[in-house]
């Protein structure tokens, strides 16, 4: 086994997940649960396919808001499966992850994000801001004023 980097654009409305230069992961960050104990019925595509069609005892939700967590044990519960499906797909385990957190975010918001990510499975989160990867995305230099 071994390990791989990881880049995570945890946004509100979709998941990308980057490895080796491309993306491997793109999926809706929304998540379907039973109403009566919250267990996760379905994540990510699936998710969004049973949305506004889900029995009443399914509810079918978005754990993030405005970039950061609203409901932390599902965001984990998220990223656990995405983490997965990529790790099943690339077979390593534990990935050095990094994540892209809004400009502007408080302590305890990346706090969440980072705490989420290690309980999902990641061995290493690191937490970027967004504008800073936007600007190495479109190959600005970022070491000069």
């Amino acid at each position: 086994m071994f390990s791989r980097k990881l880049g995570v654009d945890l946004g509100t409305i979709n998941v990308l997940i980057y490895a080796d230069g491309q993306i491997v992961l793109q999926e809706p960050a929304m998540v379907a649960l039973t109403i009566e104990d919250e267990r996760v019925v379905a994540v990510g595509q699936e998710a969004r396919d049973m949305y506004g069609r889900h029995p009443e005892h399914i509810e079918v939700i978005r754990p993030l808001r405005d970039g950061v967590i609203a409901d932390y044990e599902v965001t984990e519960a998220m990223l656990r499966y995405f983490f997965r499906k990529v790790a099943g797909r690339m077979r390593f385990r534990g990935p050095e992850v990094m994540l892209s957190v809004p400009y502007g975010v408080t302590s305890v918001e990346k706090r969440a994000v980072h705490e989420a990510a290690v309980r999902a499975g990641a061995r290493e989160a690191y937490l970027l801001p967004e504008p800073l990867l936007a600007a190495l995305g479109a190959g600005l230099p970022i070491s000069t004023p």
